[in-house]
């Protein structure tokens, strides 16, 4: 499967608003990145990801990388060091948890969508939105091969 054929139009629009309306409440940010083959180890590729994605360069080290290769069914989570800091231990694993139980059913854009949920809730917690806000990062879906 093609991973820009993974999501029709209006579920990646879905996606997109759900990490918009996260982002209205936090000065954290929100990727997701889609593709189909992940090479080696999943860890390793978001790290990968993360980096080239440049979400390490917020100014407060708040990004979230939400990561999902379709054919081989790798999933991962990662944040940066400063929504690391202050996450209880585990919870990046609960986020994951609760996105499988909804993509074992095949409800894809129901599992981003709640994903993106708890994690805004937690973004919001720690980095409430401020009124000098700067959306640091594009909100739309990012797709590899």
């Amino acid at each position: 499967m093609s991973t820009n054929k993974f999501l029709s139009k209006e579920e990646e629009q879905q996606v997109v608003q759900a990490i918009q309306s996260a982002e209205h409440q936090t000065s954290g940010e929100i990727r997701v990145h889609i593709e189909s083959v992940c090479k080696g180890n999943v860890l390793d590729r978001a790290a990968w990801l993360f980096k080239s994605l440049k979400m390490h360069k917020t100014a407060q080290r708040n990004g979230v990388l939400i990561y999902l290769s379709t054919s081989d069914r790798k999933f991962a989570i990662i944040g940066d060091a400063g929504i690391n800091a202050v996450v209880p231990a585990g919870f990046w694993d609960d986020v994951k948890e609760l996105m499988i139980g909804n993509f074992s059913k095949g409800e894809m854009v129901e599992g981003f969508v709640a994903g993106i949920g708890k994690v805004g809730e937690k973004l919001k917690a720690f980095f409430p939105y401020q009124e000098d806000d700067v959306d640091e990062l594009s909100d739309e879906i990012s797709y590899g091969k």
